[in-house]
């Protein structure tokens, strides 16, 4: 890796741990969002340098839709023991219970957009004011719109017109009762710095991010993983792939790419020469144009 390289990824590090400081210097009970996938694990990683000697000084929280990769699952009850930080889940499944969320039906049904509700619930219940999440703004146009410190009004829906200029690293936290803010330490970081920072600092994944064998459903384009949560189509056939993940969400929404890249240094050279971006094997994403935007607005990451 060259100098500049590792002088770039030294100052976007410098840059999220600022950012993550502030966040436990101005709030009261900030959180951090953890899916299990990269950018979350990344986000782990950060904090963990940025309050050393000391833990983690604030908890983790993942909505768990119940329709996770089992890697994703192990992955993160192993990092928590590890850390000796705080989890904190919230239940899609128990949101649907509840006749909080009302669960999609058919061959193309989701969970995505039911963590919304679940999300919002977690952050009541436990008066958060702060939940950091690791989106980057080159993920989506979405994201392309928000800032380090993104205000949430008391429905915990987002305003793009509305964000607070950040000038000088002079981050706004001033807010109502009921209200928070997300907030997003790694947004200047593309995907390419991701993977290039994950192996200068040797960073451990779940193995679905590395190159395996499993059992696929092609559908309109994107291969989806074989589980009991996703319904065949007539004429669907289940064919085994030698596949990876860009990108880690539910089981029947992520999309997989045929891949030899079992290496951090075989990804990164793939990612060079990729012209798909990283949530394209996203099916969620693919439901409108703007659905990113119209989840965020209600509340989502």
């Amino acid at each position: 890796m060259s100098n500049y390289m590792i002088n770039h990824l030294r100052e976007l590090e410098s840059e999220a741990i600022f950012v993550m400081r502030e966040v436990a210097a101005q709030f009261e009970t900030p959180v951090l969002l953890f899916s299990g996938g990269k950018d979350s694990i990344l986000m782990t990683h950060l904090a963990k340098k940025a309050f050393y000697p000391a833990r983690i000084p604030f908890p983790l929280v993942h909505i768990d839709t119940g329709h996770n990769f089992p890697e994703t699952i192990e992955f993160r009850d192993n990092l928590v023991k590890e850390l000796g930080v705080n989890l904190i889940v919230g239940s899609v499944q128990e949101a649907i219970d509840k006749g909080r969320a009302k669960e999609e039906t058919g061959v193309n049904a989701s969970r995505n957009s039911l963590q919304i509700v679940s999300l919002l619930d977690t952050l009541e219940e436990h008066k958060i004011d702060a939940a950091m999440g690791g989106a980057r703004r080159d993920e989506e146009k979405a994201r392309a719109k928000e800032r380090f410190f993104s205000h949430r009004d008391e429905f915990g829906q987002w305003d793009p017109k509305n964000q607070r200029p950040e000038l000088w690293n002079l981050f706004n936290s001033k807010k109502h009762n009921g209200e928070h803010f997300r907030v997003f330490p790694i947004s200047n970081w593309t995907e390419m710095d991701v993977w290039e920072y994950i192996k200068m600092e040797n960073i451990a994944l779940p193995s679905l991010y590395f190159s395996h064998k499993r059992e696929c459903v092609v559908r309109d384009g994107v291969i989806l993983a074989k589980s009991k949560f996703i319904t065949l189509k007539e004429n669907e056939e289940v064919v085994e792939k030698v596949v990876r993940y860009r990108t880690c969400g539910d089981m029947p929404i992520t999309g997989a790419v045929c891949s030899e890249a079992d290496t951090l240094e075989k990804i990164i050279e793939e990612i060079a020469t990729t012209r798909t971006t990283e949530r394209g094997t996203r099916a969620d994403d693919k439901r409108g144009e703007t659905a990113m935007e119209d989840r965020k607005k209600a509340g989502y990451f």
